[in-house]
């Protein structure tokens, strides 16, 4: 990378440092470290949740898809227009005034108002396991861009990187740094995409006619995917809209419930079609790159010997000017920071209130609860880098996570919020069934688990696991509330 490139790159980072350790100094308790005080705007809470959602690992993800399938990948973030809005609609309105009356920090707070302490400390740890699975596949972003953007810097070498940059501004800001830098993340990331990234790309693969004879005619066609694409992008990435602890905690961060709908309807306008066509596009730039040669200079001559990850940050190295390349590469690592601090949060606000605290019957309102909440932080960032090393592909780590997630989490927090018969024995074992299935069925169907599972089994119509395992939560969900009624 040019000089000037680095100085741009280097500087934008002392920024997010520098905001970090402002608020380290400036939060006062938990309330501020974890929920901002309950007192954002909308407007910050909105492009905060679409820059946590989509993030880098779907910024980088975006790219893999648009390398593979062309602009049909989009349709992957369209689950995300239609989560957001639904949540806007059924979710808000319920936990958001219940969540400011009950003072809660956490998603699984939501599942101690419903059910018993036992359902919601379980609902907690699998929380925590998720959102430590999010924070690696951020890194594990920031590493792959980082190792296709700079010469001589190796995979493992941008990962320890990525991890240490990651950790340290999340442990000394907490949820108000997150969400403010948030915002001009995402400012920066969309502004650099719209002014420099597409139109610079675009015309260096040489427009619409090089592509058109380059690529063939499905990659940009909208309809090249298939029904068990799509069904399994809607039930992994839909319902985390439900479940997700980062979005509970922006929900319990906003000033009321309209501000938290606003911001929802915002972020699913952005998600769709805003950042879905631009990734996704920027991915199919690079496919075409690939097989001009444009990447040869590195080792690729064409687009098959290359990971798919690989050819988004690989254009933008190639096309972009000196100056723009460092402003384009900040704005990608400020996707990815976006996401990965949120997550880190999320997950120490698990293991902190809804593990630690409960174990132990910590006041989590102490001040002395930051540093508390800040050693947890720390920890859980040295364990999602432990993760990231093992896994190959960004996609890979977020869909496990997400499937883990949504299939032990959403059938009982429905059902909590709309079904009075719900039961608390119904809640604890749909989870164990929901959660234990997907990943069990998860295991042994794919042949790119990096553990060398020897076992290997077909999706019934190639469904994803996740649909089992929701069926499974269901099923059990609604036999366990008629069988074993709560005593009231």
């Amino acid at each position: 990378m040019n000089p000037v490139d680095l100085t741009v790159f280097v500087l934008y980072f002392a920024v997010i440092l520098g905001i970090g350790t402002y608020f380290y100094f400036k939060n006062k308790g938990a309330d501020e470290y974890y929920i901002g005080g309950r007192k954002m705007g909308y407007s910050h809470v909105g492009l905060s949740v679409v820059a946590t959602d989509v993030g880098g690992g779907f910024s980088i993800g975006l790219g893999g898809l648009g390398f593979v399938m062309g602009i049909s990948g989009s349709w992957m973030l369209f689950t995300g227009l239609v989560g957001a809005w639904l949540a806007a609609v059924f979710l808000i309105p319920k936990v958001k005034n219940l969540s400011t009356e009950q003072g809660f920090y956490t998603m699984p707070e939501v599942f101690s108002h419903f059910f018993n302490a036992k359902v919601a400390f379980l609902a907690g740890i699998i929380s925590a396991i998720g959102y430590v699975g999010f924070s690696s596949s951020q890194m594990l972003a920031g590493a792959r861009l980082a190792s296709s953007s700079f010469d001589g810097m190796s995979l493992d070498a941008a990962l320890y990187l990525m991890a240490f940059i990651i950790i340290v501004y999340t442990v000394m800001g907490g949820i108000k740094a997150v969400i403010y830098t948030d915002t001009f993340q995402w400012i920066l990331l969309l502004g650099g995409l719209i002014f420099v990234g597409i139109p610079i790309g675009y015309h260096s693969v040489g427009g619409i006619e090089a592509i058109r004879e380059t690529v063939g005619p499905e990659m940009l066609s909208l309809r090249n995917i298939s029904w068990q694409q799509l069904v399994n992008w809607g039930i992994t990435i839909l319902p985390i809209w439900f479940v997700g602890m980062t979005l509970y905690q922006r929900i319990y961060a906003t000033r009321s419930e309209r501000d938290a709908q606003k911001a929802w309807y915002l972020a699913g306008l952005l998600e769709w079609p805003v950042m879905a066509f631009m990734g996704v596009l920027l991915g199919l730039f690079a496919k075409v790159a690939a097989d001009q040669g444009m990447f040869a200079y590195m080792g690729y001559e064409m687009a098959s010997e290359m990971h798919e990850e690989q050819g988004l940050p690989m254009l933008l190295r190639t096309v972009l000017p000196v100056g723009l390349m460092g402003l384009m590469m900040s704005a990608y690592f400020s996707a990815i920071m976006s996401t990965a601090d949120s997550c880190l949060v999320a997950a120490s606000g698990n293991v902190t209130t809804d593990i630690i605290e409960k174990l132990f019957n910590i006041d989590v309102n102490r001040i002395s609860m930051i540093r508390v909440s800040q050693i947890v932080t720390l920890s859980l960032g040295i364990l999602a880098f432990m993760l990231a090393a093992v896994f190959d592909t960004v996609l890979q780590i977020m869909l496990y996570s997400y499937a883990f997630m949504v299939s032990a989490l959403l059938v009982p927090i429905i059902g909590g919020l709309y079904w009075k018969r719900s039961s608390n024995a119904a809640a604890w074992w749909s989870m164990i069934a929901g959660g234990v299935l997907t990943l069990g069925l998860t295991i042994f169907s794919d042949e790119n688990l990096p553990f060398g599972v020897p076992l290997q089994i077909s999706m019934p119509f190639g469904l994803d696991p996740i649909f089992f395992g929701l069926l499974a939560s269901l099923l059990i969900f609604i036999t366990f509330s008629y069988l074993l009624p709560d005593n009231k």
